[in-house]
């Protein structure tokens, strides 16, 4: 809120160092409960919400914490779907996979 505040404040300002605020705590549970509201379709890598809350939200978030924190965080692929259109044609539509949703939102 702090930030966002200051950038509506001084549209001029430059924010240089931002990357230790994707990683939090905080921001990472928000951003999962932004794309958990969301209920898009799984990405390449199938994996849905189910799956994360087997496996444990806090265990994958600090995972994904820790790659962002050590900088080895690497997108995954774009899954590409069709979607018809009234006319007949067909729209193209990339879905990410739920990790890379949750890094940038965060």
């Amino acid at each position: 809120m702090a930030l966002h505040a200051k950038a509506k404040a001084e549209a001029g300002y430059r924010f240089y160092a931002l990357y230790d605020k994707i990683y939090r705590d905080d921001a990472l549970a928000h951003a999962y409960a932004q794309c958990r509201s969301n209920r898009r379709a799984p990405g390449v890598d199938r994996q849905d919400f189910a799956e994360v809350e087997a496996y444990g939200v806090q265990k994958w978030l600090g995972e994904l914490a820790l790659a962002l924190r050590q900088e080895t965080y690497r997108p995954d692929s774009i899954r590409r779907v069709f979607i018809p259109k009234a006319n007949g044609k067909l729209r193209p539509l990339g879905i990410s996979t739920l990790r890379d949703r949750v890094a940038l939102y965060a």
